[in-house]
């Protein structure tokens, strides 16, 4: 079942595989949105949906097309809860939304024509055959000879060099790196580039979110739990994802594009490390 509502180039279609599961049973939902060019880059409008659970991170893929933008999201769902539910519908606006779709979750049902399977006895457990333990004296002496070998080595070892390594402050370091972006007056392929890796090593270092191995999307979702205000939050993933096509040279991106990023990159810095601020203050 899938449903479709737009206005202009802007629409929203919101699809699932099967309206009857079994509980624990897996469900695809697929939710697909158009966006005109000039709306720039945006995110699903999707939240947490009652009586149903994520069996995992939802695959998001997007495509810019010759008449607009196309976002496309996979969300793998399941439900522990039976009953008829409905999936609420997804907006963009008041006027653009997908309809609501109905689900059934309902317990296996018993099959009378299934072979009949009789309660088994308890089997006796077989007793032990007899071990020999020869073995054991061996093993006794392999550990004795190996612990003799380590001590040797650990004895004839030189006394460690102690290293002094000079303490980096995550925020201060990608202020400087900011500015020299700044100075350098780069833009295209290579501001953005630059960008998206002073803030992942940021996060990195700060946060320690393991940010330079994740897809934007991947990261989008770990940047949601931060506390980020929802506006700031959407710019950021908007920008975020701008920097991902033109690295890959599917967008060409106008200068006021290149300043937005900038700025919008800056501005989570600064609030991520004024909120870490904030933690410390109170934890002590």
């Amino acid at each position: 079942m899938s449903v479709v509502l737009a206005q202009g180039s802007t629409s929203i279609k919101a699809s699932v595989d099967k309206n009857r599961i079994l509980i624990g049973e897996p469900l695809q939902l697929t939710i697909e949105a158009k966006f005109d060019k000039k709306d720039g880059l945006r995110t699903l409008p999707v939240d947490s949906i009652p009586h149903f659970e994520e069996l995992e991170k939802p695959s998001i893929d997007s495509v810019i097309k010759s008449d607009g933008i196309v976002i496309r999201g996979i969300y793998k769902l399941t439900s522990f809860d039976s009953g008829h539910w409905v999936i609420p519908s997804f907006s963009l606006s008041k006027k653009v939304k997908s309809d609501t779709i109905p689900i059934d979750v309902v317990f296996s049902e018993f099959d009378p024509k299934q072979d009949y399977h009789d309660i088994k006895d308890i089997l006796e457990e077989e007793p032990p055959k007899k071990k020999y333990t020869w073995w054991w004296y061996m093993l006794a002496v392999v550990v004795l000879v190996m612990t003799a070998v380590l001590y040797l080595l650990k004895k004839k070892k030189p006394a460690p060099v102690i290293t002094v390594r000079t303490t980096v402050n995550p925020y201060e370091e990608a202020m400087r790196q900011l500015a020299q972006l700044k100075y350098k007056k780069l833009s295209g392929k290579e501001l953005h580039s630059s960008l998206t890796d002073i803030f992942r090593l940021y996060l990195y270092s700060r946060k320690g979110i393991l940010s330079l191995q994740k897809t934007t999307d991947e990261l989008v979702i770990q940047l949601k739990e931060t506390g980020m205000e929802k506006e700031q939050f959407d710019k950021l993933s908007q920008s975020l994802r701008l920097s991902d096509f033109v690295k890959f040279a599917r967008y060409n991106p106008s200068v006021s594009d290149d300043d937005t990023c900038y700025e919008e990159i800056h501005k989570a810095i600064k609030t991520i490390e004024q909120m870490e601020i904030k933690v410390t203050i109170k934890g002590h």
